[in-house]
């Protein structure tokens, strides 16, 4: 009978792990009964057995009896539990696509199809600019100068920028813009970001959410006509003003309005606005022409229709337009961006100003989340890339030619810790903005992953940012012209705080709108929830939580099962070295999605104020997709050997972080019960999981220490000057001749330890004298070797200031 009974429990196994149909269920189970039957004397519990089984089959295979019994009651407890949802926050989840973000939640990702996904690429025309304009912008700029003297960019910059068409790039060339690619949007702004932060945001706002896009996607024909070519060229500057003194990350709440009535305008009477608001962070906005505004739009005197509140709408204002008032700056930690405050009271517009015109009225909540499902995957992603890239570059080249102890910091182990995590970080947060940029080039708009983007990757440049810091030590902390990371540093973050703080798209947004949007079923069972035809809701319900059942059981099953053989049996890509992850990965999909349908099940609506369960949720579903992104970066690369320690540091992080999520969420799961079940279920052998070995996370930090291809590829795409006269290019000489100025003090050194040369003289000059005079050395190799010393000791000068030229900004 226990045999019975396992080969039963098997048998379930097997059926729910293949997604196996009602009818299969109903034949198999008959099956196993029957062969029961036979071979046992099963006596009271066999006849009990079939007694459950045939009243089952019965009420579950009859379509009106499951409906009416089990389906229709299910559905009536779902919109109990099913939370409240505003229009704006239904506005937010249906905005943009789902893309490999809906794989993840699948627990069984099609590894095939990621992998067959273009490898994403420039084309000549966006390479020639990035080579030609972008290089020449970078080096034309002086980053100490721009904060610290002219809290501006220099007038010629603004003019090269402007007859470049930087703020163009997202414009179609059929209005004068550039119409690049995502891909070469964020390789633009990546770049820049490596010279000026500042600099790169001025470039980034006009081609990121704003005046641009939203003309370019809901535009009237002649409000494109009218301010797309001038965008392209910078006779108008742009700003986007959404964010209020009351509303900020809860954007959809801003308290600014307009009402609908007629007025004057040019000495015509017009229909129009009558607009008051208060906005504050708005970038460009002490310098912009053209105004974008978001306000509550009512019209209670039906002048548009019979809706009185029609909702969030987007305008257009001309900045010089009577009664706005604009100018005014903000001082965002002494980064010399422009960013300020603006407001009006009372303010008349046409109502053709209106994005869209007046048939657009109430749509502007619907415009703004779809445009950010795109531009937030490509503006600060690309930034955060460029400020990791730059730390492993720069801070690579400092600890190994910075030495104590007569050896160079980089050899120590306690550097190399935060040298592996620099290293992993840009590597996997390069491979997550290709292939996200990638997606958008190929049409779509993932909303969830442009979330995921933009916490996980200012985070990690905060990470890799902050270890560069420690690295250089009192170098970092003493600003100035040889400072390369005080700046980067102090704007960091601005980062995290701009287009929804991290702790809000963390906590709510990254795995709030992704439980809804990339799940294969919550969705449709939400929408049938809220349908009026009752038998049609019935019909959907019906449908959706009968493939809900299905794909959770598969996922309690898969989860256990690979859990209890180490993900081996996973069926993935036959791709050599890195076969166990993508079964690991495979595994760890599986677990997440039972423990989303558990907590989703279990909590409803609470979920949603458990902000700690869905932020390690968030965590789980962002590190399979950096996970994933990194994996085919590497196969995209035709799989560099010499990559191989950046590719497994990454995994490995990013294994061990969705370990730890998971786990978090059984330990603290409110129902204790279902917590330890969940334990079970996911980790059936306990954390199998490690964070990177420190012998992984020394050959990283070895190949950020050298002159290689490797550090060449890490780093690609980012501004490297050639002019010594620059901190960071006074490094990259200095590496490069290293390894010539290492043998010729070897030289030295063992004349010097088998006494064939004396010095008494502390003088570093003196002793490479005193060896040419031996003829240990040529007069070209001291030559070679003095000059070498020179540049190194300008590579570790700290700045200092008379006080008649210190100025301290605050």
């Amino acid at each position: 009978m226990l045999l019975a009974v396992l080969i039963g429990i098997i048998l379930a196994g097997v059926l729910a792990f293949r997604q196996a149909a009602l009818k299969t269920w109903t034949l198999a189970f008959a099956i196993y009964l029957l062969l029961s039957s036979f071979l046992l004397e099963g006596g009271v519990l066999l006849g009990a057995g079939w007694f459950v089984f045939l009243a089952v089959a019965v009420i579950l295979n009859i379509d009106t009896l499951r409906t009416t019994l089990v389906t229709d009651r299910i559905l009536d407890i779902f919109r109990k539990i099913l939370p409240p949802m505003s229009k704006t926050e239904q506005d937010a989840i249906e905005a943009g696509t789902v893309w490999w973000d809906a794989h993840l939640f699948s627990g069984n990702p099609d590894w095939n199809e990621l992998l067959q996904y273009p490898k994403p690429a420039l084309s000549t025309e966006e390479q020639a600019f990035l080579d030609g304009p972008v290089e020449q912008l970078c080096s034309m700029l002086d980053d100490w100068k721009i904060n610290q003297e002219l809290n501006d960019l220099p007038e010629e910059v603004w003019q090269f920028i402007k007859d470049n068409k930087f703020f163009g790039m997202i414009i179609p060339k059929k209005y004068g813009g550039l119409e690049f690619s995502a891909l070469a949007h964020s390789a633009v702004v990546m770049k820049i970001s490596t010279r000026s932060v500042a600099t790169a945001v001025t470039v980034m706002v006009p081609n990121s959410l704003g005046p641009a896009e939203l003309l370019h996607r809901y535009g009237t024909e002649d409000q494109k006509q009218h301010y797309l070519p001038n965008l392209a060229v910078g006779k108008e500057i742009p700003c986007f003003a959404l964010t209020s003194p009351e509303a900020g990350s809860d954007a959809g709440a801003i308290p600014d309005i307009g009402v609908v009535c007629r007025g004057t305008y040019k000495g015509k009477e017009t229909l129009g606005i009558r607009v008051t608001w208060d906005k504050r962070y708005i970038t460009l906005g002490p310098v912009a022409t053209v105004l974008g505004l978001a306000f509550k739009l009512y019209d209670p005197d039906h002048l548009l229709g019979d809706t009185e509140e029609l909702g969030i709408t987007c305008a257009l204002i001309p900045t010089d337009h009577e009664g706005v008032n604009i100018g005014r700056r903000h001082h965002p930690l002494s980064i010399a961006f422009q960013n300020g405050p603006n407001s009006g009271d009372d303010v008349f517009i046409p109502i053709d100003w209106i994005i869209g015109g007046h048939k657009q009225a109430g749509n502007g909540w619907r415009m703004l989340v779809e445009c950010l499902a795109a531009g937030r995957s490509i503006s600060l992603p690309a930034l955060s890339v460029g400020g990791a890239k730059f730390a492993a570059r720069a801070v690579g080249a400092y600890a190994r030619i910075r030495k104590q102890f007569k050896t160079p910091i980089g050899y120590f182990e306690g550097v190399e810790e935060p040298l592996a995590r620099i290293g992993g970080y840009a590597y996997m947060c390069d491979s997550a903005r290709t292939m996200s940029a990638g997606a958008l080039d190929m049409g779509e708009s993932p909303s969830v992953v442009s979330a995921i983007l933009k916490y996980n990757l200012t985070e990690r440049m905060r990470k890799a940012v902050n270890d560069a810091m420690d690295v250089q030590g009192g170098a970092g902390i003493c600003l100035g012209p040889h400072n390369i990371f005080g700046k980067l540093y102090q704007a960091i973050p601005i980062s995290i705080t701009v287009e929804g703080a991290n702790i809000l798209t963390r906590s709510m947004i990254v795995y709030g709108q992704g439980a809804i949007r990339c799940h294969p079923f919550v969705l449709k069972e939400m929408q049938a929830a809220h349908e009026q035809d009752l038998r049609k809701a019935s019909e959907d319900f019906d449908q959706a939580i009968r493939g809900h059942i299905s794909f959770s059981l598969a996922n309690c099953f898969r989860s256990l099962f690979f859990g209890l053989t180490g993900s081996r049996l996973a069926l993935v890509p036959m791709v050599g070295k890195n076969e166990r992850y993508f079964q690991h990965l495979t595994r760890m999909s599986s677990a997440f999605a039972f423990v989303s349908d558990v907590a989703m099940l279990s909590l409803g609506g609470a979920l949603k104020r458990k902000e700690k369960l869905s932020g390690r949720l968030a965590d789980a579903l962002s590190m399979l997709y950096l996970a994933s992104a990194t994996l085919k970066r590497y196969e995209d690369d035709g799989r560099p050997e010499e990559d191989l320690p950046f590719l497994r540091w990454a995994l490995d992080d990013c294994l061990y972080g969705i370990q730890e999520a998971l786990y978090g969420i059984c330990k603290n799961f409110p129902n204790r019960i279902l917590g330890q079940f969940l334990r079970f279920i996911c980790f059936p052998l306990g954390r199998t999981f490690a964070p990177p070995s420190d012998d992984l996370g020394h050959k990283v930090s070895r190949n950020l220490l050298a002159d290689s291809a490797s550090r060449d590829r890490l780093t690609s795409g980012i501004f490297v000057p050639s002019d010594q006269n620059e901190q960071v290019g006074r490094l990259e000489q200095a590496l490069k001749d290293l390894p010539g100025i290492e043998r010729i003090e070897k030289l030295i050194q063992k004349a010097r330890k088998e006494g064939k040369l004396k010095v008494i003289s502390i003088s570093y000059k003196d002793m490479v004298n005193k060896a040419v005079s031996e003829k240990i050395i040529s007069q070209q190799e001291a030559d070679q070797i003095l000059s070498y010393d020179a540049l190194r000791r300008e590579i570790i000068k700290v700045d200092d200031f008379a006080p008649s030229e210190f100025k301290l900004k605050s």
